[in-house]
């Protein structure tokens, strides 16, 4: 009997000793799976605004961000010229701590497609932007719209600087936004260098990185149609939002549902995609 219970006790215990040495060791893969996951998360999200407007706009989405755990970073580009957006841009990036997700609205499209290339850049969201290709400007695109398409009431340059109507600003640039906050918008207008729209791509970074693509399609900035195109060319994510230009300012929790999406899904892109070139 006695040694009987004694067999019974060495057994128990190799089975405890079993338990736990299966406990620890699901432990481990548990803390490895969820590491490899917080690691394929790019968690630096940098800004940048369009023409006309300043990076102050970005606050509601900014605030979506940080609450989410981001790192956010709003670059206050000057719009003077693009060469002077891209080194500001650059600047930003460089401050980084780890890769980098670059989202740009508007003409703030023009600046990450060529700031975009630094590698820090893990992944490119245009927010209503100009995603444009090599020797592009936002003047080559913008000069001669489409039939019907909407055109921006751009007032004629002074100075060598542009401004929106203030009385059509509203209805053009800001149509779901609230009145008041439409017409601050208006009357807080920042002059749009004619330097900056000419600035040309030298390489279009988004033939390179993982590319997402919010397009509003109440634009009366940017017609729909061009955002088509363009996120297309570029190999996009497209969402899509019922939105006017100033989707940033009354659409931010769609905005910040992207750049998490990129933020999320842009390192696994880029191995999948060197993973495919490599196998060619």
């Amino acid at each position: 009997m006695k040694n009987k219970a004694m067999a019974i006790g060495v057994r128990t215990r190799s089975i405890y000793g079993a338990l736990a040495i299966m406990t620890i060791l699901l432990s481990i893969g548990e803390n490895t799976m969820a590491q490899t996951k917080s690691t394929a998360v790019v968690k630096n999200i940098v800004l940048v605004h369009g023409g006309l407007v300043d990076g102050s706009g970005w606050e509601a989405v900014y605030n979506v961000l940080k609450k989410d755990g981001y790192t956010v970073t709003i670059v206050q580009n000057p719009t003077i010229s693009l060469a002077d957006d891209v080194a500001v841009t650059k600047r930003a990036i460089a401050a980084q701590n780890g890769p980098v997700i670059l989202v740009g609205h508007s003409y703030g499209g023009a600046v990450i497609t060529e700031a975009g290339n630094d590698p820090k850049v893990a992944g490119l969201v245009y927010i209503a932007a100009f995603a444009l290709d090599k020797g592009e400007s936002v003047s080559s695109l913008i000069k001669d719209p489409p039939p019907g398409a909407p055109v921006p009431p751009l007032l004629p340059p002074v100075g060598g600087f542009l401004l929106l109507d203030k009385g059509k600003f509203p209805a053009s640039f800001a149509g779901d936004v609230c009145r008041e906050k439409a017409e601050f918008m208006a009357d807080s207008q920042v002059p749009w260098g004619v330097d900056a729209l000419g600035g040309t791509i030298s390489e279009a970074a988004w033939k390179a990185k993982p590319t997402w693509y919010l397009l509003t399609t109440e634009d009366r900035m940017l017609p729909p149609d061009a955002q088509r195109l363009m996120s297309k060319r570029a190999g996009a994510t497209v969402v899509e939002v019922k939105s006017s230009h100033a989707v940033y300012v009354s659409h931010p929790q769609a905005v910040a549902r992207i750049i998490e999406e990129a933020a999320r899904g842009a390192l696994v892109a880029a191995k999948e995609g060197a993973t495919s070139a490599a196998a060619d």
